[in-house]
């Protein structure tokens, strides 16, 4: 089971996660999205395709693009896409 926590919140939880490059890709079903706010911000890695970003609020404190996702992967990361995975900040631990 992998956990995402930012702000001593739990974010995310699933013992369904991928696991790329160091980083848990959790299924969007197991995201608490009323903590997710749309951000503009794109991204380009040269094999997964275009990843988008959104910003944490959790109790009035934002974490600026610290989820990033990719809507349409190129067909080498079509394993991560409904994913969702963090940084800046937020704690991903697995128990």
């Amino acid at each position: 089971m992998a956990t995402a926590r930012w702000q001593d919140t739990v974010i995310a939880r699933s013992d369904e996660t991928v696991v790329v490059e160091g980083n848990h890709y959790f299924p969007l079903d197991s995201v608490r999205r009323e903590f997710l706010l749309s951000s503009d911000t794109t991204t380009m890695c040269g094999w997964k395709g275009t990843a988008s970003y959104y910003t944490l609020d959790v109790d009035g404190r934002t974490n600026p693009d610290a989820a990033w996702y990719y809507a349409d992967p190129l067909p080498e990361a079509e394993h991560v896409r409904g994913r969702v995975a963090f940084w800046r900040g937020v704690d991903v631990t697995e128990h």
